[in-house]
């Protein structure tokens, strides 16, 4: 059968077969951007959107330039490589810095200013908020994103809420971009256990109660599965994914099985994640205020199991 790229893609260190059954490309909405109809359709159909060029690739450039510019002086980044190349520093791999969105205007205004609240308000038909906690990635080389849903990481609230996925800087397959798994937020039913867990709920009436209560981590990692090859095979559909530009981003379900394919490279991935959803409906309150609680001991929440 034909094939989408030649590259042998991974995640999680497995090689994803890229037979046209099981490996594809993300259909491309940007076209029905005018027609917000069209785009509720298409979500509802695909659960998420790519929008090609969504934003001016010269205030994602400006954006990134800023990031690796603080990644710089952490000596993230090789002394000896063009900071705006991102070529990692191999002894201090990077995974996870929300750190990086704090006290960054051009990234506020980028993520959370009129054009994206503007989009949110006419896809969700009605005034939209964005959660105040931003997710940024800079993924140095190794491993991506297990396969998961959002909805265990932020389900107290609306199940109503919709992720924005934005790369600062053009992703290739080998530097490791998003996927997402095809039609799998039909499969709710067939998750249900899995998509009614919370990741920082606990037992109360078990004997590791205080522990979990005074933890300032995840009680559970979310994760659906650590083999994205066997878990397409058991939900069907194919990995869907893309070579992302500068100015594309990815809006999301939070049902979406989803993940991300492992850098091959040297250099630093920098993305991020943020969320919206109708100012009407209820909020999961970790994700909002001056300092959101997220997976601190402040937001556990007790049960009786």
């Amino acid at each position: 059968m034909a094939q989408v790229c030649s590259d042998a893609p991974r995640s999680g260190g497995k090689t994803l077969n890229t037979n046209e059954n099981a490996f594809g490309l993300l259909r491309d909405s940007s076209g029905s951007i005018p027609y917000p109809d069209e785009l509720r359709a298409r979500l509802a159909a695909d659960g998420y959107l790519y929008l090609k060029d969504f934003f001016p690739r010269e205030d994602v450039l400006k954006v990134r330039e800023g990031i690796l510019d603080r990644l710089r002086k952490q000596d993230l980044i090789l002394p000896s490589s063009d900071p705006l190349d991102a070529h990692a520093n191999p002894e201090r791999r990077t995974v996870f810095m929300p750190e990086l969105a704090a006290n960054n205007l051009a990234l506020e205004r980028l993520i959370y200013g009129p054009r994206v609240m503007a989009f949110y308000d006419e896809l969700l038909d009605g005034p939209a908020l964005h959660y105040d906690f931003t997710w940024f990635r800079p993924i140095g080389p190794g491993p991506g994103t297990a396969p998961h849903c959002d909805l265990v990481y932020m389900g107290r609230g609306t199940r109503q809420v919709f992720t924005m996925w934005v790369p600062y800087g053009d992703v290739s397959l080998n530097l490791g971009g998003l996927m997402v798994l095809e039609e799998s937020h039909r499969k709710t039913e067939l998750l249900r256990n899995y998509l009614s867990r919370d990741v920082d709920s606990y037992c109360e009436n078990r004997p590791d109660a205080e522990k979990a209560q005074t933890s300032d981590s995840l009680l559970w990692d979310g994760k659906l599965a650590k083999d994205p090859v066997n878990l397409r095979t058991k939900l069907g559909g194919r990995w869907l994914t893309a070579d992302f530009q500068a100015g594309d981003m990815v809006t999301f379900s939070m049902t979406l099985v989803h993940a991300s394919l492992d850098n091959q490279t040297d250099q630093i991935r920098l993305s991020s994640d943020s969320r919206y959803q109708l100012a009407t409906e209820a909020v999961d309150d970790r994700w909002v205020g001056r300092q959101p609680a997220g997976h601190s001991r402040a937001g556990k929440r007790g049960r009786i199991c």
